[in-house]
């Protein structure tokens, strides 16, 4: 970033007739020379991948009876077998007060409580909240995915969700595909236009300070930070226009229209997922993996896959669930291996990147959003045990959540609804 593009935290203050914001702080820090200076003393990036399949697991063939490290593996632990010493299975984890059922999608990465209430507000998703303490400084703050359908995990500070994009070709061209001449240049412009707004909301913000009790004055220091925010962002994309994007050696994926067409279409999802870690296009991306109200293309099923979730304990429908959810481990290894055959100075991608898969279902035939299925891989933690924990008193997932802002790099010391750690779920 050059120096005319650099903010001064004492011009802003002065300007801005604010008071001290840390948030906001960190946020005008030169995010090349943070990101440099961050490079030097630590190495390559640190990383992290959050799927949810939104249909759920069925518990019974993922969690071990036995916890610790000789558990023996249940069929869904089978298909990943080969990475068992990069992956930590826990059972007995939720959301406090995060209910609803399907509804609870909303809630995955963010805790936010009673997600069909009336009055229900979300809030910051985990991936978002990491990008504000850490300023990564890549050409896409994140990837916010989904397999097929416009719900996706990312939420901002405002609980406003953040649209997934379904079309691999699009997020490859986004990544790496330069646009001509003309549209670089249409596309500064429009970054342009966005800045001058915020400045110009901004500047009216401001007149209604005058005269406001403290309370107010307060929300009105958190607008000011979010518009800050928002005009670092424009800038850092304005910069980013302009540099030429990373070449890959790969041909680009072609769409696939059918949304039945599941496991297609989430490889093309992870083949993207692997270059962009690898490319330091992304450091964050979030992923939902939605169920459908149709038959999947995976042999051996042949119902629909909302009807199979919703089991009521058929015998029939279980053996077809089984068949399917087997498909989604099998593809969850896949990612895995993508990252472990990626070296990076000295070890892998896996290594640096936190890669968490689970669902907002404990159990999908009754709603149930309790105990739900979490397996976390890679990200330097000591893996390859079962972590089981109260089925009727669950820790709350946020407590994994903070440990993953830890690790990291985050400075915090609370996420959601978080109350500690997790015991047992250590650095390696």
């Amino acid at each position: 970033m050059s120096k005319a593009h650099q903010i001064s935290r004492r011009t802003f203050l002065r300007g801005a007739g604010v008071t001290l914001a840390l948030p906001l702080l960190e946020a005008m820090m030169p995010l090349r020379a943070k990101a440099a200076a961050a490079a030097a003393v630590s190495g390559p990036p640190r990383r992290m991948i959050c799927i949810n399949t939104t249909l759920g697991l069925h518990t019974p063939n993922l969690f071990p009876e036995k916890a610790g490290k000789d558990y023996v593996p249940t069929p869904y632990l089978e298909a990943i077998k080969e990475f068992r010493n990069e992956f930590t299975i826990l059972s007995g984890l939720s959301h406090p007060e995060v209910d609803g059922g399907h509804a609870a999608e909303r809630c995955f990465l963010t805790a936010a409580p009673h997600p069909r209430a009336d009055n229900f507000k979300n809030t910051i998703s985990l991936d978002q909240f990491a990008i504000e303490k850490l300023v990564p400084d890549t050409r896409l703050t994140s990837l916010t995915l989904s397999s097929q359908s416009s719900r996706g995990m990312s939420f901002t500070r405002g609980g406003v969700p953040i649209p997934p994009d379904d079309r691999p070709s699009r997020v490859f061209k986004s990544m790496f595909v330069d646009g001509t001449a003309s549209e670089v240049d249409a596309q500064v412009q429009r970054l342009k236009q966005g800045q001058s707004i915020m400045d110009t909301v901004l500047t009216e913000a401001q007149d209604f300070q005058r005269g406001l009790g403290k309370n107010d004055r307060d929300k009105l220091d958190e607008y000011f930070t979010s518009v800050r925010e928002v005009e670092v962002r424009l800038v850092k994309a304005q910069d980013w226009s302009h540099k030429p994007k990373p070449k890959v050696n790969v041909k680009p994926p072609e769409d696939i229209p059918s949304a039945v067409e599941v496991p297609g279409r989430v490889r093309l999802m992870t083949d993207l997922m692997q270059l962009a870690l690898q490319t330091d296009s992304t450091r964050f991306i979030t992923f939902a993996l939605n169920g459908l109200n149709a038959v999947p293309v995976i042999p051996g099923v042949t119902s629909d896959w909302h009807v199979l979730s919703h089991h009521g304990q058929d015998p029939a429908k279980l053996a077809e669930l089984k068949v399917l959810e087997l498909e989604q481990m099998k593809l969850f290894g896949e990612l895995l291996a993508k990252l472990k055959g990626t070296k990076e100075e000295g070890g892998t991608l896996l290594d640096r990147t936190i890669v968490m898969f689970g669902s907002n279902l404990g159990n999908a035939s009754s709603h149930d959003n309790k105990n739900m299925p979490i397996i976390v891989a890679g990200g330097g933690f000591r893996h390859g045990q079962h972590l089981a924990f109260d089925p009727t008193k669950n820790p709350p997932l946020a407590n994994l959540y903070l440990q993953f802002l830890k690790r990291l790099g985050a400075d915090v010391n609370a996420f959601g609804s978080s109350n500690g750690t997790i015991p047992g779920f250590d650095l390696a």
